[in-house]
């Protein structure tokens, strides 16, 4: 709630006030009385009266009156803003390879982790659309379905880890699963996004079928080759420990494009975690939910208060001035 004044120029009369405290001070010097006596001797012992510290308050209520009414007249108003928004929902799921290949160090620190922390942004300046996530390698599962709670989604991303499903990369499973998850959904415009870093080798499903069952549904696919050109860095676990071995980066760019194109979507390649912020930059502008904001403004009047108070403060100026401090002639 928001207060403002509908004649706010009335505050300019505040400065009457000046002149009425000058006025005051100076008829303060003419109101001592004198009187001559021999000694004092006999008044050192009286204690001042409470009516003394109590003389001025009068003029003070007067003041406050005067500001309570210029307050008044220029009619204090509180406003009450009503905001009304209709969105375009976008679901959008987000299908991840976790296979023993995300561990390359071509992303700092590495593939999975570059990915989790970009989708993580990516959902964060999202606050509008329901979001998941299924993650996979040689099978597939819903590690978050669809909601609106992105700090649960979050905590479930941060989760994932490599470990959690036999190796492998089935791309039509994690594919699959998506489209189940978002499939019935009420949104007007769905989305998946798919990335991997390999070449299908697992699984019952093939990744055409399941993105023909996408394109049946009206589900975008958006896929993201990840990984950079030539060869990457990947820790290999050997008889002598774990150890840093470069092998060749090999990523199915034909069928992921193919999928893309089959279902209305896009294929970006992603050779290190700047072009992949980039990637999700332009999927987020692309896929933008579409917002209609309409406003209310309801304003009540707020001058009765300051009115009956300076009404208050005036009686009890005239009560006081006429009773307990009264001034004898």
């Amino acid at each position: 709630m928001n207060y403002t004044f509908l004649h706010p120029h009335f505050f300019f009369l505040l400065l009457l006030l000046l002149p009425m405290i000058g006025w005051y001070i100076w008829k303060q010097r003419e109101l001592n009385a004198s009187l001559q006596i021999s000694s004092l001797k006999g008044f050192s012992r009286t204690r001042k009266s409470r009516k003394t510290y109590l003389r001025h308050f009068p003029f003070i209520l007067r003041c406050l009156t005067l500001i309570l009414l210029i307050t008044a007249l220029a009619r204090p108003q509180s406003t009450n803003n009503l905001r009304e928004v209709t969105t375009e929902g976008i679901d959008i799921m987000v299908s991840l390879d976790i296979s023993g290949s995300m561990q390359a160090m071509d992303f700092k620190p590495n593939r999975l982790e570059a990915a989790k922390d970009v989708a993580i942004e990516f959902i964060s300046g999202r606050q509008n659309d329901k979001m998941g996530l299924v993650v996979f390698a040689a099978e597939s599962f819903t590690q978050c379905p669809l909601t609106i709670d992105h700090a649960t989604l979050i905590n479930l991303i941060r989760d994932v880890n490599f470990g959690m499903l036999t190796d492998g990369t089935a791309i039509g499973m994690g594919l699959s699963t998506a489209v189940s998850r978002i499939k019935d959904s009420d949104a007007k415009s769905k989305v998946i996004i798919l990335l991997t870093d390999g070449v299908n080798n697992r699984g019952e499903i093939h990744p055409l079928t399941a993105a023909e069952l996408a394109k049946t549904f009206g589900i975008r696919v958006y896929t993201i080759g990840v990984g950079t050109h030539g060869t990457a860095p990947v820790p290999v676990s050997t008889v002598f420990g774990q150890q840093i071995q470069q092998m060749e980066v090999r990523i199915d760019e034909e069928m992921l494009r193919e999928i893309a194109d089959m279902t209305g979507g896009k294929y970006f390649r992603a050779t290190n975690k700047n072009k992949l912020k980039e990637i999700y930059e332009e999927i987020d502008q692309m896929e933008k939910t579409k917002i209609e904001v309409k406003e209310y403004t309801k304003r009540s009047e707020e001058f009765i208060p300051f009115a009956l108070l300076a009404l208050a403060f005036l009686i009890t100026e005239i009560v006081l001035k006429n009773t307990v401090l009264k001034n004898l002639p």
